[in-house]
């Protein structure tokens, strides 16, 4: 083998090697290309999909939230509050409030620090609405202890709600998030008052049913009839004939 032979053999073998090294590269970094392909496809559409159900609610399309918003529970790795905190909120819009407070209470349970603000605020109205609906059928118990548990997620909201750091993470910059706290509670311990109001009283004779001790008038009642009916059983003893059976009419 002459000299140049020699050189075209080596290079040749270099190249061979050098595509057998980045092959093996290229096999071994493809999981962390896909999983950086996926990262950036779930950021984006995670993104587009919050702008869509937010765009859909806006124009009272609340299944086309509903439905925009579900799609944010696919590898809900980030921010995983948000897809059941969405996914509620249409629910609610569209008068589902048992579906929108399960999912809203599962958000909450998700979320941590500022991200409890927005989501104790919808909670709240959502539970409030609830007590509305079991007054308007006439069920003012129901009502009270629905108004009761709201008032209990609101008072419950962290002080730092208040400031200016969790009204810019608001969903609703627009809404200033203390004051919607402040009127929320306000509402409810008025509805709350109103519902106590409304509890129909006991009538007294029922009360009396109910109370095992009789009052002294009953008492001094009894005595008398107890007392006229042996003034009458010792009237009709005098006039029976002997023998006769004795028997008291029952009274």
């Amino acid at each position: 083998m002459t000299e140049t032979q020699a050189a075209a053999s080596a290079l040749l073998a270099a190249n061979r090697r050098r595509r057998s090294i980045r092959r093996w590269i290229a096999i071994g970094t493809l999981p962390l290309t896909l999983f950086a392909l996926f990262f950036v496809g779930k950021i984006v559409s995670m993104y587009a999909l919050a702008h869509q159900s937010i765009s859909a609610y806006v124009v009272d399309d609340y299944a086309g939230s509903e439905t925009a918003a579900r799609g944010l529970e696919f590898a809900n790795w980030f921010e995983a509050f948000k897809a059941p905190f969405d996914i509620g909120t249409a629910l609610a819009g569209a008068e589902e409030l048992p579906a929108a407070r399960a999912k809203l209470e599962e958000s909450l349970a998700l979320a941590t620090g500022l991200e409890q603000c927005t989501v104790r605020i919808n909670l709240a109205l959502v539970i409030e609405r609830q007590g509305d609906a079991a007054r308007e059928d006439g069920d003012g118990e129901a009502a009270a202890v629905f108004y009761s548990e709201a008032l209990t997620v609101s008072a419950e909201t962290p002080e730092e709600c208040s400031s200016d750091e969790a009204q810019e993470q608001s969903s609703d910059p627009d809404r200033d998030m203390q004051q919607t706290k402040e009127d929320t509670e306000d509402r409810l311990k008025q509805k709350q008052q109103e519902q106590e109001q409304q509890q129909p009283q006991q009538p007294e004779e029922e009360q009396q049913q109910h109370d095992p001790t009789p009052s002294e008038d009953k008492l001094d009642e009894l005595k008398e009839k107890l007392e006229q009916g042996q003034e009458e059983r010792d009237q009709q003893g005098q006039g029976d004939e002997p023998g006769g059976s004795g028997t008291d009419k029952p009274w």
